[in-house]
């Protein structure tokens, strides 16, 4: 049998399927909940019309992602467009296809969209989007709910924006809208966030100023130390956070934006050993994917899962639920490094794995989110190509 180019990108499409289910049934338990896919995590064509065909609208952050989800077929009245750098062509398409609500992030961006908005004759919906002070628990590079970053409107400005917006002639106010960062596990972040949304709708309220809609922005975490005990994240406990602890007005709709918890343990990035090098203190593993394909190691410090599939390329087998398996007196140490030129294409130091040589595959797990979206063509690399396991014979 002749064996695919890697590095590529595999997805599980039926656990994508059970995911988007476990979404849907959860959300199912509350009044006027409504879950907005974040393209950002993965803009796969193949990927973003089961994701839209299971209900789910789209939040994009450029003009691009607004393009795509148009096409995917997710229907305008449910895309949402983020983001603190809008440009004006990103600004018309999103105005052109009459999109649900930009959540604008600071009042030039305000000004600018009702001045365009005014041009091309149309009403702009708007979420404002506020910094709650809520720390995450998370990486530092993924946490944007603080008081003093580049996302978001300051807690002090908010009520003197809402007035600016609720005198242009071209801005339909809707409501407010948070996200804390991702890569959440602890759901005591959510829960302090409810708290303080509850605080400022409460102060605006004693003001005359209600909203319809609230967004709460997504973040929930996934388990990346091991994919297979946990391939669907606790939506559960998640939503029911919300629903226990932030005061929903009567008639008012609760948004989240749901990226990484949707799609990163459906993708594997999997890739072939080419050489065995020995160092001095050290056994490297160097294969034939780098931070060109998937660039979160090197830029968070982040850890995947990854796994021998194969002992033999002619048997490759790779399902969400059973890795490959190996006595344990046949484990060795490796770092597994690519071969971009950085120091910084590492994916793992120092971990287990069954005895490698030239040749074996690896599978490098939960790699579905942030992993094809984030991909480059440094050093002239071609970007690799995606396969669905559900429907191909490997």
């Amino acid at each position: 049998m002749q064996m695919r180019q890697t590095p590529y990108y595999l997805y599980d499409t039926e656990l994508l399927h059970r995911t988007l289910e476990a979404v849907q049934t959860e959300i199912g338990k509350y009044n006027n909940y409504v879950v907005h896919y974040a393209i950002k995590a993965n803009a796969n064509p193949m990927l973003l019309p089961i994701i839209q065909r299971a209900g789910l609208g789209a939040d994009c952050v450029s003009g691009g992602e607004i393009e795509a989800a148009v096409k995917a077929g997710f229907h305008p009245s449910k895309i949402v467009f983020a983001g603190v750098g809008k440009s004006d062509w990103e600004i018309r398409t999103a105005l052109h296809n009459d999109i649900f609500c930009f959540n604008v992030e600071s009042e030039p961006e305000l000004e600018v969209i009702n001045q365009i908005a005014a041009q091309m004759r149309k009403s702009a919906g708007v979420c404002l989007r506020v910094n709650p002070e809520v720390g995450a628990h998370t990486h530092a590079h993924i946490t944007t709910g603080t008081a003093e970053n580049k996302f978001g409107i300051a807690l002090s400005e908010v009520e003197r924006v809402i007035c600016m917006a609720q005198q242009m002639d071209h801005i339909r106010l809707r409501g407010l809208h948070f996200h804390i960062g991702s890569q959440i596990l602890d759901m005591n972040d959510f829960v302090e966030l409810a708290h303080r949304i509850n605080e400022i709708q409460e102060q605006l309220q004693q003001k005359g100023i209600t909203f319809d809609t609230i967004n709460v922005g997504g973040g929930l975490g996934v388990d990346y130390d091991n994919p297979h005990a946990t391939p669907i994240p606790d939506f559960k406990s998640y939503f029911a956070v919300f629903h226990e602890h932030l005061r929903q007005r009567p008639g008012q709709s609760i948004h989240f934006e749901l990226g990484r918890s949707i799609v990163a343990q459906c993708g594997s990035l999997i890739t072939r050993v080419l050489y065995i090098k020995q160092g001095t203190g050290r056994q490297f593993a160097i294969v034939d994917a780098g931070m060109t394909e998937l660039i979160r190691p090197a830029l968070y410090g982040a850890h995947h899962r990854i796994e021998s599939i194969t002992a033999d390329p002619a048997t490759l087998q790779l399902t969400s639920t059973l890795p490959f398996s190996t006595a344990d007196d046949d484990l060795q140490t490796y770092d597994v490094v690519g071969p971009i030129c950085e120091s910084t294409d590492v994916f793992a130091h120092n971990i287990r794995l069954p005895r490698l040589q030239r040749g074996h595959i690896l599978a490098i797990r939960s790699a579905g989110a942030y992993g094809e979206t984030m991909a480059s063509q440094y050093n002239l690399r071609p970007l690799p190509k995606s396969y669905d396991l559900c429907s191909t014979e490997i």
